[in-house]
């Protein structure tokens, strides 16, 4: 295989030519680094790339595999990170000028956990400021560009890091999830992200934008890398408040589970309401083939979800602006204009609207414990529309014969899995007439991505949209 060719591969595939030997870490790095300088210059996925210190750590990889000290899959593996976990003494500017020249003194845990497995953090990718938004046009570093349509967003926050993935550009990626900034972005690259359970992967180390509602998660190529990088990130973290000590399972072990008989929740509001006709038609046939393997299906109520967008607004202002009080008061005029208008608006957030907002928002998550107890997963869209244009800020859906415009609406169906705190999943199960990637969205019960992941690989291998590539 060429060198070139083994940018194409995923995790699963290339760690099984490292163990054999049959590739070097140093010879898979070198090949994702040219193809980073022949591309990034077009996709803009990379605020940082770590060259220097990829080419190090691979060959520190490779002596170790050869003198037999072998760590595992993501051994030697080229990982990129959303440049808002912490990277200790490597800049990490969360996408904003205001940190633009931050060198943190200590790794995130995540990024902790990834050297720890072996992998190679081959660099740090571009976001929307502060992750604050859902375009990843960024006013700071430049807008990230889809790579499936260069005139369009790849989504956000984690828009660098899944134009990353797609392009070939790493072998996986991590990115954050508040409203949906894993989900989403895979959704519109055509990859596969996942939200894991609050309280699974630690947040010690990545710069925050809702306390209550960040989440850490791979981006990958197909199902199996991700249950790969999960297996490397999960687990208990002291320094993580909300961390949780519910026990770890090897996630691979799930993939190649028996889906027969498992039930499928279809939500009969919300979630199939205004979105583009292309999207629920892809979205049924995937609910089709599931139910061709043996998987039941049946509609559930969720009536509490239609607050998501008007709580997931209260609850991220309010805790946003607390963490960006100091900056905001003396360093207003260096934040974008999307994002200093989000958290001026924020500045006249009451208490009041704060704790009405929990309130519901544990409404809303007994509701979908309540269904979950009936059903194994929910399953849904994940975005209400196709990777929209860059710049675009109204977007439009088809239904029917008519046409409607929605404002903000792209993290409208992945909000309610943050709010909940539930485990959560996006793959691809189809494209536009133009080309363009759908999200199939699986949602599960706490702490059981085993089922989320197992379900969802399950539609993987019974299709090939995940086989898809963009031709850049």
């Amino acid at each position: 295989m060429s060198d070139k060719g083994l940018c194409f591969l995923t995790i699963g595939e290339l760690s099984k030519l490292i163990k054999k030997k049959e590739v070097s870490p140093v010879e898979v790095t070198t090949s994702f680094l040219e193809r980073i300088n022949q591309l990034d210059g077009q996709i803009n996925a990379y605020i940082t790339v770590l060259e220097d210190e990829a080419r190090q750590s691979s060959q520190e990889a490779e002596r170790a595999i050869l003198s037999g000290n072998y760590l595992g899959p993501l051994h030697g593996v080229p990982i990129a990170v959303k440049d808002l976990f912490l990277t200790k003494g490597i800049r990490t500017t969360a996408g904003s000028k205001i940190l633009a020249d931050f060198f943190p003194k200590e790794d995130a845990a995540v990024i902790q956990r990834l050297k720890e497995a072996g992998a190679v953090i081959i660099g740090k990718t571009n976001l929307h400021e502060f992750a604050y938004g859902s375009t990843t046009d960024n006013p700071h570093y430049g807008a990230t560009r889809n790579p499936w349509d260069m005139e369009r967003i790849p989504g956000g926050s984690s828009g660098g890091s899944a134009a990353a993935v797609v392009a070939s550009l790493c072998s996986g990626s991590l990115g954050s999830d508040t409203g949906g900034s894993i989900r989403e972005p895979a959704a519109l690259c055509g990859i596969v992200g996942i939200k894991p359970t609050y309280g699974r992967v630690s947040r010690f180390g990545v710069i925050p934008l809702a306390w209550s509602l960040d989440h850490a998660g791979p981006i990958t190529k197909d199902v199996e890398d991700s249950a790969l990088i999960l297996n490397a990130i999960a687990g208990r973290d002291p320094r993580d408040s909300a961390s949780s000590d519910v026990p770890v399972p090897d996630y691979t072990r799930a993939l190649g589970g028996e889906v027969k008989g498992l039930r499928l929740g279809i939500p009969k509001e919300y979630f199939f309401e205004e979105i583009d006709d292309e999207i629920g038609e892809h979205v049924k046939k995937a609910i089709g083939v599931l139910q061709t393997l043996g998987v039941a299906a049946e509609e559930v109520s969720l009536p509490y979800v239609k607050y998501s967008r008007t709580l997931l607004w209260i609850l991220v202002g309010a805790e946003a602006s607390s963490y960006h009080e100091p900056f905001f008061r003396t360093r207003i005029e260096e934040y974008g204009r999307d994002v200093r208008a989000n958290l001026e608006v924020a500045q006249f957030m009451l208490a009041s609207h704060y704790l009405k907002a929990q309130r519901v928002r544990n409404i809303l998550r007994e509701n979908l414990l309540e269904v979950l107890k009936k059903v194994d997963v929910i399953v849904c869209p994940t975005t209400p529309v196709p990777a929209p244009k860059i710049g675009e800020r109204d977007f439009k859906i088809r239904m029917g014969d008519r046409e409607t415009t929605v404002t903000g609406g792209l993290g409208r169906l992945t909000c309610p899995f943050n709010l909940s705190g539930l485990p959560a999943i996006s793959l691809p199960c189809g494209f536009t007439s133009l080309g363009l990637p759908i999200g199939l969205q699986i949602a599960g019960r706490p702490f059981d991505e085993e089922t989320v992941l197992k379900v969802a690989r399950a539609y993987e291998m019974n299709t090939d949209w995940h086989q898809r590539r963009p031709s850049v």
